[in-house]
């Protein structure tokens, strides 16, 4: 199966690279002539085509959405991380909440259509050699999706896991997102096998991954002690992941 993947990966990335180059003049001109909606639409297709042709490799998604989002208020998407995939599927079947990140900077630059994205769809980047401007950019987030009722991914572990085992939540980009957006609702997601994905670095991609996305039911932050909110996040986001040890037990 392994030897298998090599070809399907170069034919994978032959038509993501053709998608990449697409959609960057698409989100242009959908974002200067058209504006925010229309390039959202463009942002929304783009990640659908990524998770369709990631079916060229065999991959599978399992994904769990509450019956009920929150409508018309800012919402706080906290999930573990464990590889760059993981965003297509946030962005599509989350797209109901409008969906934004906090991104490391160096994704600002050099990457079509996904830099574009990130500079111009109500993203932030942020420096992480320098907390005081990630904490800065941090609170702007928090401010926008409070006044545009829109929502934000943050991966409180900070960096994504290699082995599907989370790590422990860092509290401090949270808690600035709690007391910019007092309005907000917080949704936990639980992410797994995504990391297999990456297990080999980005040569080659594994044939046959099932992904599995799980939301959980929205809480509303106020009138909620942060500490004790974000370790009931915590808890129910770690419940539902398959960690590596499990998955090679099946």
């Amino acid at each position: 199966m392994k030897l298998l993947s090599y070809p399907l990966t170069v034919l994978f990335y032959l038509v993501f690279g053709l998608f990449l180059l697409l959609f960057d003049p698409i989100q242009r001109i959908c974002l200067n002539l058209f504006g925010y909606s229309a390039h959202k639409k463009s942002v929304d297709y783009f990640n659908l085509l990524v998770l369709r042709s990631l079916h060229i490799l065999g991959t599978t998604y399992c994904i769990k959405i509450p019956n009920y989002l929150p409508d018309n208020a800012p919402v706080i998407i906290a999930s573990n991380h464990q590889s760059m995939w993981d965003i297509p599927p946030l962005i599509w079947f989350l797209r109901k909440l409008h969906v934004k990140f906090i991104s490391k900077k160096e994704l600002g630059k050099g990457i079509p259509t996904i830099s574009y994205n990130l500079k111009y769809g109500g993203s932030v980047l942020i420096d992480r050699k320098n907390p005081k401007q990630a904490t800065s950019e941090i609170e702007k987030m928090g401010r926008y999706i409070q006044q545009y009722n829109r929502s934000v991914v943050i991966f409180p572990e900070g960096t994504r896991s290699r082995t599907g085992v989370p790590k422990p939540f860092k509290r401090k980009g949270l808690i600035t997102l709690f007391e910019n957006a007092p309005d907000a609702w917080i949704l936990p997601v639980s992410i797994s096998n995504s990391w297999k994905l990456q297990q080999f670095g980005m040569f080659p991609i594994p044939i046959g991954t099932h992904f599995i996305l799980k939301a959980h039911p929205a809480i509303k932050i106020a009138g909620k002690d942060p500490h004790e909110l974000i370790e009931q996040v915590e808890r129910l986001v770690v419940s539902e992941i398959e960690s590596a040890t499990e998955v090679e037990s099946h």
